[in-house]
């Protein structure tokens, strides 16, 4: 077993150390591969389960999956080979159809995984038959092999999980992307961002910030592993129902006008008090003047937006034509992106759930019809359009968090993209509505926060927030799940009062 798992370790760690040269990585297109046949419904549980962290959940899992097939081959090599080579190179040949299946494959991507294939047969062949021959040896001879067999099965472990874990750090491509990012000079937005109002931040303790911060801001996406996109070699494609179909590259990005937009993302995998929410200063071009320069066809009423990796959203072509502030983005919050958020560039639509509108690692824009494409996730079961639902937040005090009896401040926030917030409303155990203070809305496009103070009494104590929009509409309170097309219900937490 343990010659199974350092053979496999091995050869594991050799795949990904050559994919930081050349081909690709058999742990990140095996991966992605499981991501595209996982059903929604499992996919959201995950989310539920783990947030922010659930490709972490699946790489774990993928990785116990490799050990026990790796410790199985191990036991049939030593008692029926060659079943145990058999076992490693069906485990190959299953990555090498994942590698094959990303977008972008060449002839040469599955060459690390063939080499790693092999590399784990040859040293399971060798760390077993080495076992067999102590098996017929005298007694003090066998010992010796089998105490030689440890150690060099041990060390073929430690340089596989070694190799796996220095791949990323050695990756060209890599390197190459970072001196990329550090070397970006943001040009200045003939549009800024307006000054942030008087009182749109409380600055409540606990309670999220008017601004997320970049390494604070949500993920979700299908990417494993974030792609490596050299500006100096990105392309950007509008194709399609176009009268005149535009390709563009990172450097004619940066030349064109570029403005500023606060904007409040928001992941349709969100459950009810959740944090899959964030907001940031985004910096970008208008994509309605990049589709005027195209001149879409009067027919298409939908933009499919292609990912580097294969990864598809289907958008409403008037979210991208009207007057609302939708990007191209190629900064955030003053900085470039953040790799993990699309760099070199991405879409930020303001209204719209992250999965029919905000494709990072953009690389081309589809103009068509519904009826005619469809995107990555509709094709699994959400909603074609997914449009932001109205919902508010209670940041402040945590479920289940003790607080002293007195004046007890609850603070959180509330959101409907396109519309704004009027007012939030408070309910302490079922209790009658009543009025939060609001803070200053930032835009219509953002989260708005708000306050209430409570006199808290001992006790046991549940609280309720709802909030309306600008049009007078109050928020759902009848409680549904988060497919096909956002979650509804009111957030509730129950606080201990000493």
């Amino acid at each position: 077993m343990l010659s199974g798992v350092a053979a496999g370790s091995a050869g594991l760690g050799g795949a990904e150390l050559a994919a930081a040269s050349v081909g690709t990585s058999p742990l990140s297109a095996v991966s992605s591969w499981v991501i595209d046949l996982t059903p929604g419904w499992l996919k959201d549980a995950v989310i539920a389960f783990a947030g922010t962290g659930d490709k972490v959940v699946l790489l774990i899992v993928l990785i116990v999956v490799v050990t026990a097939v790796a410790l199985l081959a191990g036991l049939l090599e030593r008692v029926r080979p060659p079943w145990g080579a058999v076992a490693f190179g069906v485990l190959g040949a299953v990555a090498v159809v994942g590698v094959l299946t990303r977008s972008g494959a060449e002839a040469s991507s599955p060459l690390p995984t063939v080499l790693g294939t092999a590399l784990a047969v040859f040293l399971l062949r060798r760390f077993t038959g080495r076992l067999r021959g102590a098996d017929r040896a005298p007694q003090a001879a066998a010992g010796s092999a089998r105490r030689t067999v440890l150690i060099g099965a041990g060390a073929a472990a430690a340089i596989g999980v070694l190799a796996a874990l220095g791949a990323q750090g050695l990756s060209a491509s890599g390197r190459a992307l970072e001196a990329a990012r550090r070397a970006v000079r943001l040009p200045h937005p003939v549009r800024a961002a307006p000054p942030i109002p008087a009182g749109a931040d409380l600055e409540v303790p606990g309670a999220a910030s008017l601004i997320t911060d970049n390494a604070d801001f949500y993920r979700i996406d299908t990417a494993v592993f974030v792609p490596n996109l050299n500006p100096e070699q990105w392309r950007l494609r509008i194709t399609g129902m176009v009268e005149q179909p535009i390709e563009l590259g990172y450097a004619d990005l940066l030349e064109l006008p570029m403005q500023e937009s606060r904007i409040t993302l928001a992941c349709v995998s969100n459950p009810v008090g959740g944090d899959l929410i964030s907001t940031a200063t985004w910096l970008g071009h208008p994509i309605r003047e990049l589709l005027a320069r195209a001149r879409p066809l009067p027919r298409a009423d939908m933009v499919l937006s292609r990912s580097s990796d294969g990864f598809t959203a289907g958008t409403p072509i008037e979210a991208l034509t009207d007057d609302r502030d939708a990007l191209l983005a190629v900064g955030m919050n003053g900085r470039p992106l953040p790799q993990e958020h699309g760099f070199p560039a991405r879409l930020v639509v303001p209204g719209l759930y992250g999965y029919v509108s905000a494709t990072k690692w953009v690389v081309e824009l589809e103009v068509t019809r519904f009826d005619r494409a469809r995107a990555y996730w509709t094709d699994r079961g959400w909603g074609e359009r997914g449009p932001i639902k109205l919902a508010s937040r209670i940041d402040v005090p945590r479920q289940g968090q003790a607080v002293g009896a007195g004046r007890v401040t609850v603070a959180g926030v509330a959101w409907r993209q396109r519309t704004g917030i009027s007012a939030v409303q408070m309910s302490v155990d079922d209790g009658p509505w009543q009025e939060a203070e609001l803070a200053a809305e930032l835009s219509v496009d953002t989260w708005r926060q708000w306050r209430f103070d409570w006199d808290a009494t001992p006790g046991s104590h549940t609280l309720r927030v709802r909030a309306v929009d600008a049009d007078g509409r109050e928020q759902v309170e009848a409680e549904q799940g988060v497919l096909p097309d956002g979650a509804t219900g009111l957030h509730r937490v129950r606080v201990r009062v000493a």
